[in-house]
């Protein structure tokens, strides 16, 4: 059991210690789980939470089972503190491909790398990571079971009233992003069909840290009196260790034609609603700019929540938690989701 749901996270120790704990569930499947996990591209946002999680997992399960993280660990420091958590670290660059066939060969794979910031002027650096990268894994890794981290973005905004994109929508991206994350499906799908290697494609839409993510975003700015521009009105959100866990999970239920799975929270969430809900908690009224349009970027996460359950943590556990971060001024990333692009301009 979570031990530290429904308590405040004050520091950074406290909230890695919640995002490393493992579910009784994940455990489970964990154990059933054969061979070792490696996390391609650990070094961003997810990639280190997810990897002390899968270690304390594989601990609470009582399974020889290794886990790997690789990365090209600009931060040195990352790489320590992954190592001392028990993560095995590998330095790569996964676009040298005498390094990618230099790394181990697992079981389980978890791809984490891509490009989503800078791509505006920067297109082709993020077609090649999002689009040709995921081919030279995919034959790599044709013998192993693969999750394949995705996005929300490869479907088009649908109407808010519709409850969200579900997996038999078709997809529609909007903008160049959107397109080369639908580019990674299809390769992946492609050689799914040619090798037969078992996939999850993994839509996520909204992981929410304490340091990150659209109700840090709506909570900073009510705090710090700036206006929210309300034209992007809804969107979905899950807690970070609940798409961490669900992930990892996700590698039981990977499949030959790819399993594609949307993952969030269940809500759809009026962010004119959750602003209101940190002004109450700052005791500040919050700024608005724009109206609400008819369309908003969201998606059905049903099919996920009948194989995996509703998330641990609560949409209103993650805004109390976000509330007393950001009122007693803890630490935030400048990692903006651009949670307002209608365009799909990143």
């Amino acid at each position: 059991m979570n031990t530290t749901l429904n308590k405040r996270l004050d520091t950074l120790e406290q909230l890695e210690a919640q995002l490393a704990e493992p579910s009784e569930e994940l455990i489970r499947d964990i154990a059933a789980l054969d061979g070792d996990i490696l996390l391609l591209g650990i070094g961003g946002k997810m990639g280190p939470s997810m990897g002390r999680l899968a270690v304390n997992a594989v601990k609470r399960a009582g399974v020889d089972k290794q886990v790997i993280g690789a990365s090209r660990f600009s931060d040195s420091g990352l790489r320590e503190e992954l190592e001392a958590a028990g993560v095995t670290t590998i330095r790569v660059d996964l676009l040298n491909d005498q390094e990618l066939q230099a790394l181990p060969d697992v079981k389980n794979v978890v791809f984490l790398a891509g490009n989503k910031f800078g791509t505006t002027g920067n297109e082709h650096f993020t077609w090649v990571m999002n689009s040709y990268l995921p081919g030279r894994v995919a034959e790599k890794y044709k013998n192993s079971r693969i999750v394949v981290f995705s996005t929300g973005n490869v479907y088009p905004l649908t109407p808010v009233g519709q409850g969200g994109a579900g997996e038999e929508t078709p997809t529609g991206p909007n903008g160049e992003y959107g397109q080369s994350c639908l580019g990674r499906e299809r390769v992946f799908e492609h050689f799914s069909h040619k090798y037969g290697t078992p996939a999850t494609i993994f839509r996520l839409n909204y992981a929410i840290d304490l340091r990150y993510g659209v109700l840090v975003e709506i909570a900073k700015a009510v705090y710090e009196g700036r206006p929210i521009d309300l034209t992007m009105g809804h969107a979905n959100c899950i807690w970070q260790g609940d798409a961490n866990e669900w992930a990892l999970r996700s590698l039981n239920v990977a499949g030959t034609p790819p399993t594609v799975l949307n993952i969030s929270g269940p809500e759809t969430i009026s962010l004119r609603w959750a602003a209101e809900k940190f002004g109450e908690a700052f005791g500040k009224a919050p700024v608005f700019t724009g109206e609400e349009a008819p369309t908003a970027l969201l998606s059905n996460c049903s099919k996920a929540h009948q194989l995996f359950g509703y998330p641990k943590v609560t949409l209103r556990q993650m805004m109390d938690w976000i509330a007393g971060w950001i009122g007693t001024g803890g630490q935030t990333w400048n990692k903006p989701t651009h949670f307002q692009e209608r365009e799909g301009k990143f």
